[in-house]
């Protein structure tokens, strides 16, 4: 008996559904299968890229992070660790607005918070930073970039035993990351550990990735010359009078003052440098003072010429400044360019022992250990400016600049002839206009630049102080901001700081200007000028 038609359809239909329903299955197992596949696949994609970022091999890990945004424009996490890639680089405006597209769709992403809060931070924005760094804080205590981030803004407002707990909470949760050891390394220069320091910068060392010879040969220098500074039962250490008053002379708007070294018959004449954290004193008169190199390494960057130097440290037993002298001293060696006879520079290091007035009227320099003529009281609050500090040791302030909405961070530099402005600010389209036809010759630390173009900006502020106009030159400040930790957009220099009393409070970091000359007029004229 043949099956009914109907019966056979009926058979057909129920096996090729189920074929179909098997082939269904099969293809989402499958496709199950390799969504799994590639997660896994751009979870190592990440992990790779991150560890390519700790490692400074910023372009390599950056390249993969664009793959897998690419890939999936969605992926929050590789948009965030681009963010901080790129803030490394300091590329700021492609960093503020990629972590922004991730925090726009997630607020309380403590990772984002914290990549922000860096970026912030190092960009100079420090107001700002504290509040977001806190917030990503308050949602995850253990954000280890948020800790590390908190460590250095309490460096920079001078509170280096918080800044020290902070960084090494971050290395508590993060070991394996080189710049906390770096900056722990600083701070605990600053606060005089130095075996601490050594033992820090040893640790940067040993988990950092593949990195220049002359930048890991500088880092060696510089641990042997902090052992054989820990090997030293003191140092600064001041003596002498309450107070003392020594004329300078000013030139090219540099204070220049007479000291005694050691034991040499001579008085020696040094350049009052607030740009500067250490001392530094000319091959050519360490070789009069019979000074010998304890360490040396790699080679230091700054302005003019080929932009490098090498590195040799020494010490000195004594600087004698009028009545009061400084002991046990930390120095460079190296060649000083300057058209004028100079045989060193005095650095923050050994003037923050005092307070420090700086009369450009009288031609003075005023040094006591108390705050003899109450520059710094109560009374005077409106006039008393903050100062930050950085870890290459100079002190950073915040400078209006007519065209641009927000203040910029100068550094506070007397030892700077004119003022500056980085290249960056003088391309903007506020101060474009402003370029003069005026061209300086520039001497730095690393030699000349010809021909730096200059601005004359039609007003600048510090705080209630105002110049109208200033003239200021545009160089390239990238090699200051790599070690300044928070970028600086110029250069307070001479032609600005002349036209006052300047009393600096370096244990509170802080400064008064007491003017003594109207505000407007400024010298246009070319000149050579000093950055060293």
């Amino acid at each position: 008996m043949q099956p009914s038609q109907n019966f056979f359809s009926r058979e057909c239909i129920r096996y090729l559904s189920c074929a179909a329903l098997m082939v269904c299955i099969v293809s989402a197992a499958a496709a199950v299968c390799f969504s799994q596949k590639r997660a896994e696949a751009d979870r190592e994609s990440l992990k790779d890229a991150i560890s390519l970022t700790r490692d400074n091999e910023l372009k390599k890990s950056e390249a993969i992070l664009h793959k897998l945004i690419k890939a999936d424009p969605d992926n929050a996490k590789a948009r965030t660790e681009l963010a901080f890639n790129l803030t490394k680089q300091r590329r700021f405006v492609e960093a503020y607005e990629t972590i922004l597209s991730v925090l726009d769709k997630d607020k309380k992403d403590s990772r984002a918070l914290s990549v922000l809060g860096s970026l912030l931070l190092a960009s100079g924005r420090i107001r700002e930073a504290r509040a977001i760094i806190y917030t990503a804080l308050d949602l995850r205590r253990g954000e280890h970039l948020a800790w590390a981030s908190l460590g250095m803004l309490d460096y920079y407002d001078n509170d280096v035993d918080q800044a020290i707990n902070s960084l090494k909470q971050a290395i508590y949760l993060a070991p394996r990351e080189p710049d906390y050891y770096f900056s722990l390394a600083q701070a605990s220069v600053r606060a005089d550990r130095y075996k601490d320091a050594a033992i820090a910068y040893d640790r940067f060392l040993s988990v950092s990735g593949a990195m220049d010879v002359d930048r890991r040969e500088r880092i060696r220098g510089l641990v042997s010359f902090l052992r054989y500074l820990d090997a030293r039962p003191s140092l600064y250490d001041a003596s002498g009078a309450g107070t003392t008053t020594v004329k300078f002379d000013l030139v090219t708007n540099r204070p220049i003052i007479e000291v005694r070294v050691n034991d040499y018959s001579k008085p020696l004449r040094f350049v009052i440098d607030t740009g500067s954290g250490m001392t530094v004193i000319s091959n050519k008169t360490a070789e009069l003072l019979g000074m010998k190199e304890v360490a040396r390494g790699g080679n230091a960057r700054g302005v003019g010429g080929d932009g490098k130097f090498p590195i040799i440290y020494g010490f000195v037993n004594e600087i004698k400044m009028g009545d009061v002298s400084v002991h046990n001293i930390p120095v460079y060696i190296r060649d000083v360019n300057s058209r004028t006879q100079i045989d060193g520079y005095l650095g923050l290091a050994v003037i923050s022992k005092f307070f420090a007035t700086i009369d450009y009227g009288t031609k003075t320099l005023t040094l006591s250990k108390e705050d003899t003529v109450d520059a710094f009281s109560k009374e005077n609050a409106d006039h008393i400016l903050p100062l930050r500090l950085t870890p290459s040791g100079f002190l950073s302030g915040e400078v209006g600049v007519a065209g641009i909405e927000t203040n910029l961070n100068f550094i506070v530099d007397t030892a700077a002839s004119v003022s500056v402005i980085s290249d960056n600010i003088a391309a903007a389209e506020a101060i474009k206009k402003y370029l003069s036809d005026q061209r300086y010759r520039v001497i730095g630390a690393a030699g000349e630049v010809v021909d730096a173009p200059t601005f004359l900006l039609p007003r600048v502020t510090f705080g209630q102080n105002v110049r109208a106009p200033l003239v200021a030159v545009a160089l390239d400040l990238d090699v200051i901001n790599e070690s300044s930790g928070f970028d600086q957009a110029g250069i307070l220099g001479g032609n600005f700081l002349r036209n006052y009393r300047v009393a600096f409070d370096f244990k509170r970091a802080r400064v008064r200007l007491t003017p003594i000359a109207s505000e407007t007029g400024e010298n246009t004229g070319k000149q050579q000028l000093n950055e060293d």
